[in-house]
């Protein structure tokens, strides 16, 4: 069985949801041309962006082992994230529930 991780990617101080969106669709759009195989180990987006720490926050589920790939990709596109809980499990069902959608592969 399949079991996902929540990361958070989170916003820079000032910036808008807009520009923090914007950067995600460049962040995913390289990862998918770059790493494709990886790629689909993003499973699912939140619905609606959040607030974290007083900042735009988006949440993923994600298979634990695409964040090796994914770390240095964040890194350089200067998005942080949130520890990974990697003991906070969810199956297949939960990152499909109405909360979130399915990235498409």
């Amino acid at each position: 069985m399949i079991e996902y991780v929540c990361l958070t990617l989170l916003a820079n101080p000032a910036e808008t949801e807009a520009g923090f969106k914007s950067r995600l669709t460049a962040l995913w759009s390289h990862m998918l041309k770059t790493f494709p195989d990886e790629y689909e180990q993003i499973y699912s987006e939140a619905v609606r962006f959040e607030r974290e720490n007083g900042v735009v926050a988006r949440r993923y589920m994600i298979d634990p082992e695409v964040q090796s790939t994914l770390q240095p990709l964040l890194t350089r596109q200067s998005i942080a994230s949130l520890p990974l809980d990697v003991d906070d499990l969810y199956s297949k069902a939960e990152a499909s529930s109405n909360e979130w959608f399915q990235l498409e592969h």
